[in-house]
């Protein structure tokens, strides 16, 4: 009987009609790649390629289309072709429904990828969720579908009571993904227009985003469990241990991520601040930077050699943080300048002044001040204080361009910077000898 089976299904597949159908079908698939390849390839060297105008969208979504679309007109030419004939399209029919199931599933991966905006994870995995999706259509068309539930829901994960088979996790996994992504979806476009709103602060309207995005992504999960009718008593003893997790190893994350809803609730820290993390209070430069971009877990500072740190929120509410940009942009410095007790200090006074008065990012209100500090045991200890409004624009380069100014002046004036002074005094000890 099995011989006979296998004879049979040669002979069906050896057949005139079995065999053109499998040549249109194949020549309908390369037809479609070969159409993909070249319209991938002249997309590249046009100039819409790497732009992010509707028109660019618009053709790089035809490009992704072109291989399932191609395929799906020549499968329907070639249908036509055997509908003058006495043959029965029976695959052709089903490689229509595969083509177009693929087209579908392509375009709507599409759109979610640019609602979703140019950094997302659907970026990532676009293709292998096309596949899968993909997949999971051409099953359910071919009647195969119904074979594999009853095959997987037969497997128990949890002997008891209760039944959770792997078909009801793998249900409720596709489930808990698609209501994700609705919900990311949705938080996605309310982000949007909240962030065009002029009229809220720029950290208000960030925290309004981020807690709209965990809201709705908190209830995606949960209405994704119940339709997906999971029970969750099956799962307790993985809760419990889920829930131990978080007491202990995830208790840094979700301190973080606490820190952040504060940090944007209190609005001590926001985007274009510069901040620096120091222990010592004043005009210090050390670990100076821009506040880039406040994220759930952490906040990315930029440094003036263009290099971006991620310092987790938790550091900024716990650590002394400097920011030079909260009430008010405007900072004073200081420079301790030596002269010789040659000098005359009146003079030199006047001369700081004018150095400072000279450069441009200098402030006149508050005006420039020198003072005499004290008489030091290398010389009369000077210094020059001035504010700045644009500490984001360097505070170190303003006080080189100061200090070269007060040299160069100094110079003119004759008005000298002495180094420490040592005396070597020779003592006679006893025997002769110094």
């Amino acid at each position: 009987m099995p011989e006979n089976s296998l004879q049979q299904l040669f002979a069906k597949l050896a057949s005139a009609a079995t065999l053109t159908e499998l040549v249109i079908i194949t020549v309908a698939v390369l037809g479609g790649l070969a159409a993909a390849h070249f319209a991938r390839a002249a997309f590249e060297r046009s100039a819409l390629a790497g732009s992010n105008t509707w028109q660019a969208r618009s053709t790089e979504g035809a490009v992704a289309l072109q291989t399932p679309f191609v395929a799906l007109v020549l499968l329907l030419l070639g249908r036509g072709l055997l509908s003058f004939t006495s043959f029965t399209p029976i695959l052709i029919d089903t490689a229509l429904q595969l083509a177009a199931a693929l087209l579908l599933v392509r375009l709507a991966i599409y759109l979610l990828r640019l609602s979703l905006g140019p950094k997302n994870w659907v970026t990532r995995y676009e293709i292998q969720l096309v596949t899968i999706l993909w997949l999971l259509f051409g099953f359910t068309l071919m009647g195969w579908f119904d074979f594999i539930e009853t095959s997987l829901d037969s497997v128990d994960l949890i002997p008891g009571t209760t039944r959770f088979t792997i078909w009801g996790l793998l249900k409720g996994i596709v489930i808990v993904t698609l209501f994700m992504a609705v919900a990311s979806v949705s938080s996605r476009t309310i982000e949007s227009r909240v962030m065009q709103m002029d009229g809220l602060a720029l950290s208000t309207r960030i925290g309004i985003s981020k807690f709209t995005y965990f809201i709705l992504l908190t209830l995606g999960v949960m209405i994704g469990v119940n339709a997906a009718g999971v029970d969750l008593t099956a799962l307790t003893v993985l809760t419990g241990a889920l829930g131990f997790g978080l007491g202990f190893g995830l208790q840094a994350i979700a301190s973080n991520f606490v820190s952040g809803f504060v940090l944007l609730m209190d609005r001590s820290i926001k985007p274009g601040d510069v901040i620096s993390f120091t222990g010592v209070t004043g005009t210090s430069t050390e670990n100076f930077g821009w506040v880039q971009e406040l994220r759930g877990r952490y906040v990315v500072v930029r440094d003036r050699d263009g290099v971006e740190t991620l310092v987790p929120n938790q550091n900024l509410i716990t650590s002394p943080v400097i920011n030079w940009s909260y009430s008010d942009s405007k900072v004073r410095l200081k420079l301790p300048v030596r002269i010789s007790y040659s000098d005359d200090p009146e003079q030199a006074l006047n001369v700081l002044l004018r150095a400072a008065q000279g450069h441009a990012r200098v402030l006149s209100s508050p005006p420039p001040a020198s003072r005499l500090m004290q008489f030091g045991d290398n010389g009369i200890e000077l210094e020059l204080r001035f504010w700045i409004a644009d500490p984001q624009e360097g505070v170190n380069n303003v006080r080189s361009d100061v200090n070269r100014t007060i040299w160069r002046l100094f110079k003119e004036c004759g008005i000298t910077i002495p180094v420490a002074q040592r005396d070597l005094r020779m003592v006679t000890v006893r025997g002769g000898g110094p």
